[in-house]
């Protein structure tokens, strides 16, 4: 039984491949398009699913759409209704696509795909708690999804049992933490839908000031969780815009325009809506705990990737166990709509081994062969050499305790946000340089942004106050004390970016200003080739933690294919590229030259 899975759309469209039970392939559009955040029909991640399987289009099954496009058109006209004539410029903007795709999606399917069969469609928080239960690692577990809107629903809390989940309570839009988290992103001057995590890495750096202003004016939340926006102060119900000036006298002025300089208002607009969001997310742990006794929590949607969140849900210990499927917002929509239709609809049983899940570490993308990847750079005049066996661990590790930075990639593309050590940029953390030459001549962003630390699963708390598994980088903890580097009495009163240089521990390229990291917790059986590069690290240097990254600049996807990657390290200042066994060296590299022709369609022949 063979099922594929689609998300498409609205952002970050994917597509995944179920076969009896066993996630096969995922990817998104982006990574083939390199549009970022592509919301497009997903027609070559559904090719590559396909080939991944071994199938053609005619040896599916089903496919199953990840949310009912009726249900959700039905809110853009009550909206639009209620807020008339206010929302028209916006109400027409989105009626086009509507009309040619949105309406018909089993028509869209058939003509894009070729697919003659059934079309299923799962509700969209439905396909977000599918996507939590059914990989994790738990027979029995509640199941919290949160995120911006789906058809109606915000916010969801269930149980799942077995090969089943019920929802026990939902939120309903307009009223939406993440919503609310975007208005702020909006505010700050940044991108919804991608800049959240930039409000997240800014908030350490603020105070949370306006915190009280939230709970007064914006947010009524009571105990168990639940909470009412008071809508006079947003503007997305018409689509104008996030906010309007009822927000701004809130809030001390207008929205930061963006690319503008940062100032002290925006990191402590960031930090009060960070501490706003984490309460609602542990109110809403305690009163699932409570309801259904279970000593297990699984997350999907977009708000759980607020890692930060994620991270005091866990020091909380409301659940003795968490599980975030690593491709939380819509990606991940695929796949849980895909299992949701061979447990749910075809009522398949569900076994677990409770050591592991079966995301398969999330490396679900496409893979090449060394061949295949001299042969695809020989179209630059890259010049290469193959290291076989341990000594390309030995090689690269050498590399990077010279204070190099290396492009890293190795075996099957991550699906979801985060690289996990397949497509990743990889530094020395005890470097206090390695930050800031990574963030602005590496991946051209912005200076305030913290790298995460891949560390050895085994070593993990003689360096971070945690003994838990993240293997998808989506748990925050502070750095151990004895690790940490004290503040001078003149460092202590630096504001804001001013204490970005400010070494904060003996990896401080991993450290953030307020002492905490991102961690990603490398194991042999899950991720091999990672976990002995790690140790090849370990034993040159005694350290087993690397600066980890993703392998893209700002404004672009993860990279897919060995050109994409070639592509991006000639174009940085990056200063070696390791593509399974083939070793790159900058200064031996031919002058890089811009043109058209190089990025050919992928190679799915």
């Amino acid at each position: 039984m063979n099922i594929l899975g689609i998300s498409a759309f609205y952002h970050d469209s994917a597509a995944c491949l179920v076969s009896d039970g066993k996630i096969i392939a995922a990817a998104q559009e982006e990574r083939f398009t390199r549009k970022k955040h592509d919301p497009d029909f997903p027609k070559n991640a559904a090719a590559y699913c396909l080939k991944a399987g071994g199938l053609t289009i005619k040896d599916i099954d089903f496919v199953s759409f990840y949310d009912k496009p009726l249900l959700k058109f039905e809110r853009l006209l009550d909206t639009y209704l209620a807020t008339a004539p206010q929302g028209f410029t916006s109400y027409a903007r989105a009626m086009p696509l509507w009309l040619k795709h949105k309406l018909w999606i089993p028509d869209t399917i058939k003509t894009e795909l070729g697919y003659e069969g059934e079309v299923l469609f799962t509700e969209h928080h439905q396909s977000h708690a599918g996507s939590a239960f059914y990989p994790s690692p738990y027979q029995e577990a509640a199941i919290l999804t949160i995120d911006g809107v789906g058809e109606w629903t915000t916010n969801s809390l269930g149980v799942g049992k077995g090969n089943k989940f019920s929802l026990l309570r939902e939120i309903k839009f307009p009223h939406s933490i993440g919503l609310l988290y975007s208005a702020f992103t909006y505010f700050t001057g940044f991108k919804v839908n991608s800049g959240e995590y930039k409000v997240m890495g800014l908030a350490p750096y603020g105070e949370p000031k306006y915190a009280q202003t939230i709970y007064d004016h914006l947010l009524d939340l009571k105990e168990d969780g639940s909470y009412h926006l008071n809508l006079k102060y947003f503007n997305y119900m018409s689509g104008l815009s996030m906010t309007n000036e009822g927000f701004d006298e809130l809030f001390d002025g207008p929205r930061r325009k963006p690319e503008s300089p940062l100032t002290q208002r925006e990191m402590d607009l960031a930090a009060s809506i960070q501490v706003v969001v984490e309460e609602c997310m542990v109110r809403q742990a305690r009163y699932l705990q409570k309801e259904t006794g279970l000593d297990n929590l699984c997350m999907a949607g977009g708000v759980a990737l607020n890692c930060v969140g994620n991270g005091k849900l866990l020091q909380s210990k409301i659940f003795k166990n968490i599980w975030i499927q690593p491709a939380a917002g819509d990606a991940g929509g695929a796949l849980g709509a895909a299992l949701c239709t061979w447990y749910g609809y075809l009522d398949n049983p569900r076994s677990t081994n409770e050591h592991t899940d079966s995301q398969r570490q999330s490396l679900l993308g496409p893979e090449f062969s060394d061949d295949e990847t001299v042969a695809s750079l020989a179209q630059f005049g890259a010049v290469t050499r193959r290291v076989q066996g341990d000594e390309l661990f030995k090689v690269t590790a050498d590399l990077l305790s010279q204070e190099k930075v290396v492009g890293w990639f190795q075996g099957r593309m991550e699906f979801g946000p985060r690289a996990l050590g397949s497509r990743s940029i990889i530094g020395d953390p005890r470097s206090t340089t390695m930050q800031a030459n990574m963030n602005l001549k590496i991946k051209f962003r912005e200076s305030f942004r913290p790298f995460a630390p891949a560390v050895l699963r085994e070593d993990v708390n003689q360096y971070f106050d945690l003994d838990y598994d993240s293997p998808y980088m989506l748990l925050v903890a502070p750095v151990r004390e004895s690790r940490r580097v004290p503040m001078t009495e003149d460092q202590e009163k630096l504001f804001g970016i001013a204490k970005l240089n400010v070494p904060k521990s003996d990896i401080p390229a991993v450290t953030h200003v307020d002492y905490s990291a991102r961690i990603q917790t490398v194991s042999a059986p899950q991720h091999p080739s990672f976990y002995k590069l790690l140790s090849a690290f370990k034993a040159k240097t005694g350290c087993s933690v690397l600066v980890n990254t993703s392998f893209n600049v700002r404004g672009e996807p993860i990279v897919c294919t060995p050109a994409d990657a070639y592509a991006c390290f000639m174009r940085t200042n990056m200063d070696a590229l390791v593509v399974g066994n083939v070793v790159m060296l900058k200064e031996e590299q031919p002058k890089w030259q811009e043109r058209e022709d190089w990025r050919t369609k992928f190679e799915l022949d």
